[in-house]
């Protein structure tokens, strides 16, 4: 089982602000075994789905230099469930990002409500430090997961573009006519 818990970013403003999808579906194993019988998401994996889209704004902002590790959640809230067929959809902002670690503000929305709403901190582990803890692999930033990452630049890069070339006609803007009146 692949332990990714975003599907895919919707928005992606470094050191900023991420907004990450989650589809819940029946071929989730973990739904099956929480609450037989009522598959509910489990609220530590909606968390961990917070802390991967925070931890990914939060490496990529440092350009992925130090392993970033989650350090402590000294707030979580839950205001409802999540069960196969809902998505789910998180909002993470960087409120503080220094040396040593970061803090997010980290929001699950499930129907345009608040499902969740947890503060995150991370720590930075320098490459030697980490290295002598977890081994060479960067177990935090997989290629699967900065895929995800990638294909949110991509998509960016596509919108630009095409906001671009619809606001100008041969590289001059568009002009526009006064609306008619009847």
């Amino acid at each position: 089982m692949r332990w990714i818990w975003i599907d895919k970013f919707l928005e992606f403003r470094s050191g900023e602000f991420a907004r990450a999808i989650k589809n819940l579906t029946l071929a989730e194993e973990h739904l099956h075994d929480h609450f037989p019988g009522y598959p509910v998401m489990p609220a530590s994996l909606i968390i961990e789905g917070l802390a991967q889209t925070g931890g990914i704004l939060v490496g990529e902002a440092g350009g992925f230099a130090e392993k970033v590790v989650l350090a402590k959640i000294p707030r979580a809230e839950f205001f409802g469930v999540a069960c196969a067929g809902d998505q789910l959809i998180y909002e993470v902002t960087l409120t503080d990002l220094r040396s040593e670690g970061a803090v997010v503000d980290a929001k699950a929305f499930l129907d345009g409500e608040l499902l969740a709403d947890v503060e995150i901190v991370f720590a930075h582990l320098d490459n030697s430090r980490a290295n002598q803890i977890f081994g060479p692999k960067n177990f935090v930033f997989t290629q699967q997961l900065l895929g995800v990452l990638d294909l949110a630049k991509a998509q960016n890069r596509a919108r630009e573009i095409a906001s671009s070339a619809s606001s100008t006609t041969n590289g001059q803007p568009k002009e526009t006519s006064p609306p008619q009146s009847d």
